[in-house]
């Protein structure tokens, strides 16, 4: 590997890329992942990077020129990671809204992919989406788009759009669509028992409906996951679209 000192400034500007990237990229942003594997990764992804790239001529006029690429570069990979990324609060918002049907809403743990307190149900599904992105090699898909993201937004090529609020409205929509497609078993379920509640309050008003119903709608909850255990791959079939469609729409609304 050869390696000329004039060449330093274009592979700093491919390291901020990488680095930008696998702070806020779905998997390789987890906090369970050490600093020292994730500056190692971007640097050696880097490497790898500047050997197989065309040698660039970059155009800049002094220290504010290359620091104004260094802000470009950063912003491509920070764009890129989080559109990416952001499919993952589908998941809490649907494990909130199961565990306010089931009576769960009152316990929260720290969900290890956002960072916040989350839900029992979100938590559950945020695991078994990860566990589904190692198993179907995703976050190899992720590595080949921001390789290709060179070919498409070249080495300070960015092009903020002012339309790009219209990608945001976009996944609000699939946010809410998505997340009640993952709710509607549970939703349904407990709509049921609460109809059928409502019905046994009326024939029996001298039984305690309120302790009868916190029980048996934990119990019915309980046994719908279990039940929608198998349809965890579609779950995650979802949420990878998802992911996919953002990244490449913010691919195309920087180029």
């Amino acid at each position: 590997m050869t390696f000329a000192i004039e060449d330093l400034e274009l592979f700093l500007l491919i390291l901020v890329r990488i680095t930008a990237f696998i702070i806020v990229a779905p998997f390789f942003s987890l906090k369970n992942v050490p600093q020292r594997v994730k500056v190692g990764f971007s640097l050696f992804f880097a490497i790898i990077i500047f050997q197989t790239m065309p040698v660039l001529t970059l155009n800049y006029q002094g220290v504010i020129g290359f620091a104004t690429l260094i802000i470009s570069e950063s912003l491509v990979g920070i764009i890129i990671g989080f559109f990416a990324n952001v499919s993952y609060y589908i998941l809490s918002f649907a494990g909130q809204m199961m565990d306010m049907e089931m009576g769960f809403s009152m316990v929260n743990e720290l969900d290890p992919v956002s960072h916040f307190q989350s839900t029992i149900s979100s938590n559950y599904y945020s695991y078994f989406i990860m566990l589904m992105m190692l198993v179907t090699n995703l976050h190899h898909y992720f590595i080949v788009a921001l390789v290709d993201t060179y070919k498409i937004i070249p080495i300070g090529g960015i092009n903020l759009r002012p339309n790009m609020y219209i990608l945001i409205l976009q996944f609000m929509k699939d946010y809410f669509i998505i997340g009640f497609r993952i709710v509607l078993p549970v939703f349904a379920a407990i709509l049921i028992v609460n109809a059928i509640l409502a019905i046994l309050a009326k024939v029996a008003p001298q039984l305690n409906m309120f302790v009868i119903g916190l029980q048996l709608k934990v119990l019915v909850g309980l046994s719908v996951l279990f039940l929608l255990t198998g349809f965890i791959p579609v779950v995650s079939n979802l949420i990878f679209n998802e992911m996919m469609y953002m990244m490449k729409a913010a691919i195309e609304a920087l180029s």
